[in-house]
């Protein structure tokens, strides 16, 4: 495995700058190619959330990893943490959100875990259910897996896993062609 300068391999100062900010990252040159690997850990407050996302979504962009679905995963990241924040942490500022980041060419893989007690997620109401649509909260979920070519929850809840491959058909158009 080599370990490359940050700088060599992606020229620009706005990439070096959000590198420098918060994040801890890894480019790396393996048997599947280069990747960027990322961590970061955020406040459990919501206004954490925007300049985060903001951020990392710059990256992505940068690196073209998933380049037309760069706004689903965007969405799907806001949900995901805006779940850590509020419902795993419970906004409690002495926890924090974890979250990393693998991105290869044409995929991206991220991870979010919270510092709460977990969840079941067969246990969530459907949001679609004629009792629930006047509901305000239990639409993260179905909108991360909606938008997510892969999204699966584990350590009981506390983590979610979701990829997005560039190569893959959104998960709509493949449902409805089915």
């Amino acid at each position: 495995m080599e370990y490359f300068e940050f700088a060599s391999v992606i020229e620009g100062k706005d990439l070096f700058r959000i590198a420098q900010d918060g994040f801890r990252m890894t480019i790396v040159h393996d048997h599947r190619g280069p990747h960027i690997a990322l961590e970061c850990s955020l406040p459990s407050e919501v206004t954490a959330i925007s300049p985060f996302v903001d951020k990392l979504m710059l990256l992505l962009r940068n690196c073209s990893c998933v380049p037309e679905g760069a706004s689903d995963v965007e969405i799907a990241l806001r949900e995901a943490l805006a779940n850590a924040i509020i419902h795993g942490n419970h906004e409690d500022h002495r926890k924090h959100v974890h979250v990393t980041c693998r991105c290869e060419p044409d995929e991206v893989s991220i991870a979010v875990k919270d510092e709460g007690s977990g969840f079941d997620v067969n246990t969530v109401p459907d949001p679609t259910a004629r009792e629930n649509v006047g509901s305000v909260h239990g639409r993260g979920i179905l909108v991360m897996k909606a938008l997510m070519d892969e999204v699966r929850f584990e350590e009981g809840g506390v983590v979610v896993h979701m990829r997005k491959s560039a190569g893959e058909a959104p998960k709509a158009a493949r449902q409805g062609s089915t």
